[in-house]
């Protein structure tokens, strides 16, 4: 009879277990952590288009700007005394066509009385054409200095922020000189991958990303195919990435290929002593194994932990 009380008893110290895993290998992904940087996609240049003195400058670094956005005005004081020449010498001309066409309509008066010839009619003619032409080129001249002036004002190539502003108002520029830089596009991690691990990249996929001691993931959105310094350059894009800071480092992990891995549920592990054990069924017993474990690895039915030692491919493990 007191035999009988105590099995209840020992039942209830006993561990129970729910049911079995048969060791399987599984691919999992790997991962190759390295640094991206927080750039802009495309780094445009706003330059001047004429040399002479920067009067003003309505941007510094930091600023949005749209694309066609005046940000700042070249001045060539050389432009103004050009313009005032050009528009002397129309002066000059247009007094000389009031001469010209008096000369043609008085010879045409005296051709009809027959005092001077057809000929130098003619010739009076071709002058009227030729002082009107002069003055054609001469307005010309005039406009293209007048446009001149006008690329005096730099414009902002493209919507975006401005990263760089290299020179300050008053200072002397050249024709073709970056007055600001733009980064337009939108802003993108930018990865420099080992090309080692080229083949293994695929648009799309999945990136891990610690931002500040912050978890989040991203997508692969562009793999660029020159290689530079034996790095593939990619972009990744990142829902709610810091823009604050422009060329900043985030640690990033990008999946480079897949190995094969034994794992057993997280719960069927237990530590004493400081070694880990895993309680395997061999037939009809039950014994625990002392295991080396790996990384743990997040799946959508529950964390698994990596085996690296201590159990191989079918072996029976007894799970909770």
């Amino acid at each position: 009879m007191r035999a009988l009380l105590l099995i209840p008893a020992l039942l209830a110290t006993a561990p129970a277990f729910a049911g079995s895993l048969t060791l399987a290998p599984t691919a999992v992904t790997e991962w190759k952590a390295v640094y991206g940087r927080v750039e802009a996609r495309d780094t445009v240049p706003a330059r001047a288009r004429i040399g002479g003195l920067l009067v003003a400058l309505d941007v510094s670094e930091g600023d949005m700007v749209a694309s066609g956005q005046k940000i700042a005005t070249v001045r060539d004081d050389k432009i103004a005394f050009q313009i005032a020449a050009a528009e002397a010498q129309l002066r000059s001309l247009q007094a000389q066509m009031t001469t010209a066409e008096t000369e043609l309509a008085r010879g045409q008066s005296l051709v009809d009385k027959g005092v001077i010839t057809v000929q130098r009619l003619d010739q009076l003619r071709t002058q009227v054409d030729i002082v009107r032409n002069q003055i054609a080129e001469t307005e010309a001249q005039r406009s293209v200095i007048v446009q001149q002036g006008a690329e005096g004002d730099v414009f902002a190539p493209a919507e975006g922020r401005v990263l760089t502003v290299p020179v300050t108002r008053g200072a002397v520029i050249m024709a073709g000189e970056a007055v600001a830089t733009i980064g337009s596009g939108g802003i993108f991690l930018r990865l420099a991958i080992p090309e080692r691990h080229a083949a293994l990249l695929k648009e799309g996929a999945s990136i891990r990303i610690d931002t500040g001691g912050v978890d989040s993931t991203g997508r692969l959105a562009k793999i660029y195919p020159q290689i530079e310094n034996g790095r593939v350059v990619a972009d990744v894009e990142v829902d709610r990435l810091d823009t604050s800071f422009i060329d900043a480092r985030v640690l990033v992990e990008v999946p480079v290929g897949e190995r094969q891995v034994l794992l057993v549920p997280a719960a069927a592990v237990t530590t004493r002593s400081g070694i880990d054990f895993v309680r395997v069924r061999s037939g009809e017993a039950e014994a625990d194994r002392a295991v080396v474990l790996g990384e743990t690895i997040a799946r959508a039915d529950g964390d698994f932990i990596e085996i690296v030692t201590g159990l191989g491919a079918g072996d029976v493990v007894v799970t909770p």
